[in-house]
């Protein structure tokens, strides 16, 4: 009878752990998912170098173009309009984006020694709007998900000025910065394609409401497809940067992420004493102000500074960037906020 229990015990251990495991899996998919490309990549990097004669690099555009259409049908007028009623959030997060995390970014690569194409590529990811991973956090997090949206579109739609600008001044003693070509490429990757998604949510806008659950999933899947591609596509060509100076990149994509995190939220705490702000907005603000839009840097990298490897900051920012959001949202979700 004892050795039966004993037994019983042991396989309720062991369906325990494979719980646990599935678990973390879920959670974490999106991370280990990119991870797993990078890996893939740096193995092999031939296999991600040309397929039929066309370069995957060539490729990276018109992938981040997808998402950013996809983004786009998912928003209307009312996350603009929010602005409004969050100033005081929305300029904080605004501001962080585009003057704290160019400049941390900056600081990193003359740090570590880093210098031409790598040290422009470490401001690059500093100097792009908020990811739409941000939102995903968010929502993980059970943070402010409307306030987040609403900090993507905005510095979305200023980068084209904010981001060139930031490249401009601080990138340009690493690499020759064209500053209106860089903010053509803005205007033809992120701006032209969530315009053109806005439309078609404007003309379809019952359908997409009927629907939303299905619409954000689909979305959701190609968007970690795409990324993933980006992700072995830029990977591959720059094999060579990460297998000399690896650790030190990675290194630096912490310190920048943590930077953004903990920046985003204290300051907003600080601001909190006068602006009404708690510890919701603070949440929210660290999650947009940390995690950058690494597909638009990497698009950037290829399409105006014509380099893999100032895309390689970009691509190992993004696979940290999200293992580290699913940790804190999973954080943050178990310790909510009372009575703010």
């Amino acid at each position: 009878m004892g050795k039966v229990t004993e037994n019983s015990e042991i396989g309720e251990k062991k369906r325990g752990a494979k719980r646990v495991i599935v678990r973390l899996l879920r959670e974490h998919l999106f991370g280990i998912s990119i991870l797993a490309c990078a890996a893939i990549a740096f193995a092999f990097p031939s296999a991600f170098t040309e397929w039929g004669g066309v370069k995957l690099t060539s490729l990276v555009v018109p992938a981040i173009q997808v998402i950013m259409f996809g983004m786009g049908t998912t928003l209307s007028l009312a996350d603009f309009l929010r602005v409004a009623k969050r100033p005081w959030a929305v300029t904080t997060g605004v501001v962080l984006q585009f003057l704290v995390m160019p400049l941390v970014g900056f600081l990193i690569a003359k740090t570590f020694g880093f210098s031409g194409e790598l040290a422009a590529g470490c401001v690059l990811v500093g100097s792009v709007a908020g990811g739409t991973a941000s939102n995903v956090i968010a929502f993980l997090a059970k943070a402010d998900v409307a306030l987040s949206v609403t900090m993507t579109c905005c510095s979305t739609l200023l980068s084209p000025f904010l981001t060139p600008f930031a490249m401009k001044v601080l990138a340009g003693c690493f690499v020759e910065i064209d500053a209106a070509k860089m903010m053509v490429e803005i205007l033809k990757v992120v701006i032209v394609p969530i315009a053109a998604g806005g439309f078609v949510h404007w003309l379809f806008r019952g359908l997409f409401k009927k629907h939303k659950a299905v619409c954000d999933r689909v979305l959701s899947v190609l968007s970690m497809t795409v990324i993933c591609f980006t992700m072995l596509a830029l990977t591959a060509p720059s094999r060579a940067t990460f297998a000399s100076a690896g650790v030190l990149i990675i290194v630096a994509a912490i310190i920048h992420n943590t930077i953004g995190y903990a920046s985003g939220y204290w300051l907003t705490r600080l601001i909190g004493r006068f602006a009404h702000l708690g510890e919701s907005e603070a949440r929210t603000v660290a999650i947009e102000v940390g995690m950058q839009n690494g597909g638009m840097a990497g698009a950037l990298a290829v399409g105006v500074l014509g380099s893999a490897v100032a895309a390689l900051p970009a691509n190992v920012f993004s696979i940290w960037m999200d293992f580290s959001g699913s940790i804190l949202a999973n954080f943050w979700s178990r310790h909510q906020p009372g009575g703010e």
